[in-house]
């Protein structure tokens, strides 16, 4: 088994059943994991901020800092692989507030929101979700079953 380390402002893809796909200190950024169990291939992004206009040098450099560059791309790398969309569990983690008590700049709600009126408006559904609160956490996806764990505190749950 090949451990992939997805880092921030990273996305990372396989289709090797025995991989696993890991990504670590989810603060205020969102990790979207994606399984096709039909094709067995697997992906996930961790991306910082919502929108690739506040940078576009940025963007071009890294677009998996960004949800409106990242996730597109991820998909795009996942259909490379012969995955379908049809096929496709989509899952989210992350969008906390650890170190913005006060709400000032809300980036992991914006991150969330940005990710969800992107997916309304490509009909994508988000099978299961751990977003918000003030927690780090960090997400495994196993390539071959499309497992999903989100742990955090000390606690790995199932996601």
């Amino acid at each position: 088994m090949s451990t992939l380390t997805v880092d921030i402002s990273d996305l990372k893809v396989s289709a090797d059943p025995d991989d696993l796909i890991v990504t670590y200190a989810l603060g205020s950024c969102i990790a979207v994991m994606v399984h096709d169990p039909v094709r067995v291939a697997a992906g996930m992004i961790h991306y910082m901020l919502p929108l690739s206009e506040t940078s576009p040098e940025k963007a071009k450099a890294r677009p998996a800092m960004f949800a409106d560059t990242g996730i597109p791309l991820l998909f795009q790398s996942l259909y490379a692989l012969g995955c379908k969309k049809e096929h496709l569990v989509v899952k989210v983690a992350g969008g906390g507030a650890l170190y913005d008590d006060k709400g000032l700049f809300s980036i992991g709600k914006r991150n969330y929101t940005i990710l969800r009126k992107m997916f309304w408006k490509t009909g994508v559904i988000v099978a299961a979700e751990d977003v918000g609160g003030a927690k780090s956490r960090t997400t495994r996806l196993h390539v071959g079953t499309g497992r999903c764990t989100v742990a955090s505190q000390g606690l790995e749950v199932e996601l």
